[in-house]
């Protein structure tokens, strides 16, 4: 297979999961909100993304289960597919709360699900030298589909209606599955149906006792520790500071995720020129930059718009670079015999790095201040560079390491 072919299909499968994500994190609220549902309510709403940290719990049964004529990540990512379709049409049809978040819930399962399956593809599909496009593909598809079902969608729901929205869903992820009948599976991992997949509880155990796979997973758990706590106060900081709400839902919103996608094609570009670590350690330390200009707004309430929205631009594209590098780098190091479990389970330590942040800064930014807030972010971006020689020469897992 072409490694524009690759680079598509992964683009398209990516985006298909992307769609549900973005409409339970941006759309899902507006929607609850203009059906008169409390606040209190809609927060709790966001416990419909759960799917997308429990994935780690069954991706074993993705790895071990499938059938040899369909082939061993198709046969999960078609269903999926086809039930993640249906359940949009569904919605369309939903009328009262409790089917919707019932059918929600359902949409963020499918397609959790599939992320374990479409992971374990890209480790079988992309060769050493196609991981840095690999992932732009992979991180530049899910936001475009997060950028779609909850952003592009919602806007022309003002047109299409709600029911409109779901079925324009549904629409996409018949095109994308329709053109995942089509696509084959790399011959390579045919000797996987022979039955040469070792047990996949067994190999993680084997993996969990190695010392450099508990380096790689501080690396993982912690790269987005500054900038996270950053993020979490930037807006508000920006309301306090007097700026209005299309001022930040334009800068941080709208241009935030242009630059963020332009730093993920970056990243992975740099990636496929220069190789995986140094390109992390690159971008891991210009995220420092914007950073240190966050910190200088908190400093200097006389920095204007121009500082705002260079600050913002700059924060987005290096953190959608690091990213980027980051996965590519974490794809690199998983055995792919189990690479869908052992991908899932790093980026289930991704995100579960970054679950308990906003809520510490929030209680740091109410004691204490913006300031504070931004210096620590800074300070722990600083020190996390030296953290990245654990990691330096992790060598690639290899079956018969194991």
């Amino acid at each position: 297979m072409s490694r524009t072919r690759k680079l598509g299909w992964l683009l398209a499968l990516y985006f298909v999961q992307g769609l549900p994500f973005g409409f339970q994190a941006s759309a899902l609220p507006i929607y609850l909100r203009d059906q008169g549902v409390s606040l209190r309510a809609i927060g709790w709403a966001s416990m419909l993304a759960l799917p997308w940290l429990a994935k780690v719990l069954w991706a074993p049964v993705v790895d071990a289960v499938w059938s040899p004529r369909v082939g061993r990540r198709r046969s999960w990512i078609l269903p999926m597919q086809i039930h993640l379709a249906g359940t949009c049409l569904a919605l369309a049809l939903t009328q009262s709360l409790t089917p919707l978040l019932v059918l929600v819930f359902a949409a963020n399962l499918f397609a959790a699900t599939m992320d374990v399956a479409v992971d374990g593809l890209a480790v079988s599909l992309l060769q050493e030298n196609e991981l840095g496009l690999g992932n732009t593909a992979q991180v530049v598809g899910f936001k475009l589909g997060m950028l779609t079902g909850g952003g592009l969608l919602v806007a022309w729901s003002a047109t299409l209606g709600w029911q409109g929205l779901f079925v324009a869903m549904a629409g996409l992820i018949v095109a994308v599955a329709a053109f995942t009948v089509f696509q084959k599976e790399p011959a390579e991992t045919a000797v996987e149906a022979a039955g040469d997949t070792p047990p996949v509880g067994r190999t993680i155990l084997r993996l969990l006792a190695d010392r450099r796979v508990w380096a790689l997973l501080i690396v993982v758990a912690t790269y987005k520790l500054g900038e996270s706590f950053a993020d979490a106060m930037f807006k508000p900081f920006l309301l306090d500071r007097g700026y209005t709400v299309a001022q930040i839902g334009l800068w941080l919103g709208t241009w935030g995720m242009v630059f963020s996608l332009v730093g993920s094609v970056v990243g992975g570009l740099l990636a496929s020129r220069f190789g995986l670590f140094p390109t992390l350690v690159f971008t891991a330390s210009v995220r420092v930059v914007p950073l240190i200009g966050q910190l200088l707004l908190a400093r200097d309430p006389e920095l204007g718009d121009g500082v705002v929205i260079a600050v913002t631009s700059a924060e987005h594209f290096f953190g959608g670079a690091l990213t980027t590098a980051m996965f590519a780098f974490m794809m690199s190091r998983v055995d792919p015999r189990i690479g869908g479990t052992h991908f899932t389970l790093l980026a289930s330590v991704e995100v579960l790095g970054k679950l308990p942040i906003a809520p510490v800064a929030g209680e740091v930014a109410h004691a204490y201040g913006y300031l504070p807030v931004f210096t620590f972010a800074v300070v722990a971006s600083v020190l996390y560079l030296p953290l990245l020689a654990l990691v330096r020469k992790s060598p690639h897992p290899r079956p018969a390491e194991f």
